[in-house]
């Protein structure tokens, strides 16, 4: 069973959001290793909390998400 586990910061995803990635990474899946799999297909989003990780040695939050993006 392909399975793909997605992590991004918690509250950086709309409902909507999540469906499309998980439709994409299954279409994805699916082109590579053939339209079969498309039904044992596993795509899980889980949210890390905020500061919950880090990227080049700094805490990753939020709103330094939101202040990069301005």
């Amino acid at each position: 069973m392909p399975f793909a586990n997605l992590k991004v910061p918690a509250g950086t995803l709309t409902p909507a959001q999540k469906e499309t990635l998980i439709a994409k990474v299954t279409d994805l899946y699916a082109d590579t290793f053939g339209e079969a799999v498309r039904d044992r297909t596993m795509v899980l989003i889980d949210e890390v909390v905020d500061g919950g990780w880090g990227i080049r040695g700094e805490v990753l939050t939020l709103a330094r998400i939101q202040q990069r993006s301005a």
